[in-house]
């Protein structure tokens, strides 16, 4: 269900808010390249599910229900100033889409997996750090104009505090690494098709085997890490894959995680379409895996691109 977000913008207004994008219509940035404008409808696809996530977010709680889950005074307020600031997001890269003569992509319709604030904010802080990996990922192709790659780190570094505050509220570390994952546009937009229902557009992105992420389950509070070794559950569906595979090869997770390689560990089978693998020397807080047969030598593009059989799956180890 899309939930109104109207009524909270103007909820949000005595909050000393001004709408930014009328007062500086003039100041945004160009978009010169296709590669420019795909960046920029992958960040609105990801901008429309965060906005509608953090909506529900402020709408389907109260201040009370809040409070009785241990969040500080004025933690539900905050939520909504989230979204605000996601309604900004979207409406001014729908503005520099619009432009420079592209149709910005509309939202989709969402189903999120949360029914009390715990379990929201946990979402909240898989689904923005996917957003953050996103925006890493693609800043790196945005090298037409400076401005245009300064406007999206200007709204990263807000998306980053956003997930600072959601952690600090369950009481878990608001910086868990030294570095953050970046993501491929074909990895993140995998990632978000998890809450999507239907779409009237979807992007011209490559839509992978699902690789489902089943045990353990993150610790309470995100406190302590995951240990290495501790066994990670996967499943998945060999019959979607989109290459013949060897029933008997052996298969492999590649774990994304902060900006070093792709660690690439070895799996044992737990039944068909069922893996287990260790959780590997140095990963912490947010991961990406993704199952493939390959054991290394690949960077998280080229996995992207066709080293991964299903993913990938977002596994909280902190």
């Amino acid at each position: 269900m899309i939930l109104s977000t109207t009524a909270l913008a103007f909820a949000l207004i005595p909050l000393a808010f001004s709408h930014p994008l009328e007062k500086r219509q003039n100041a945004l940035p160009p978009v010169n390249s296709t590669i420019d404008a795909s960046v920029l409808q992958l960040a609105l696809y990801l901008e429309h599910l965060e906005l509608n996530l953090y909506t529900g977010g402020f709408e389907n709680f109260t201040d009370a229900d809040y409070t009785a889950a241990g969040f500080p005074p004025g933690f539900r307020e905050n939520v909504g100033v989230i979204a605000y600031h996601e309604s900004v997001h979207a409406s001014t890269i729908s503005t520099i889409l619009s432009n420079a003569g592209y149709t910005p992509v509309p939202p989709c319709s969402y189903k999120f997996p949360y029914n009390d604030p715990t379990s929201f904010v946990n979402l909240a802080n898989m689904i923005t750090t996917v957003g953050i990996g996103a925006y890493l990922g693609g800043g790196s192709l945005l090298t037409d104009d400076p401005a245009l790659l300064t406007a999206a780190s200007s709204i990263l570094t807000v998306e980053s505090r956003h997930d600072a505050y959601l952690r600090t509220g369950i009481g878990a570390s608001p910086f868990p690494t030294s570095f953050d994952t970046a993501l491929t546009a074909v990895f993140a937009y995998n990632l978000a098709q998890m809450f999507v229902v239907s779409c009237p557009q979807q992007l011209p992105i490559p839509i992978l085997p699902k690789l489902n992420f089943v045990s353990p389950a993150p610790p309470p509070n995100l406190q302590p890490p995951t240990p290495a070794g501790t066994t990670l559950q996967f499943t998945f569906d060999p019959s979607t894959f989109l290459v013949d595979v060897d029933p008997n090869a052996q298969l492999y997770i590649g774990l994304l995680n902060m900006i070093t390689n792709v660690t690439f560990v070895e799996t044992t089978s737990c039944g068909d379409g069922c893996v287990t693998a260790p959780v590997p020397e140095g990963a912490m807080g947010v991961a990406f895996a993704v199952l493939s047969t390959f054991n290394g030598g690949l960077n998280g593009n080229q996995l992207s691109e066709f080293g991964t059989l299903a993913g990938p799956a977002e596994v909280v180890l902190s």
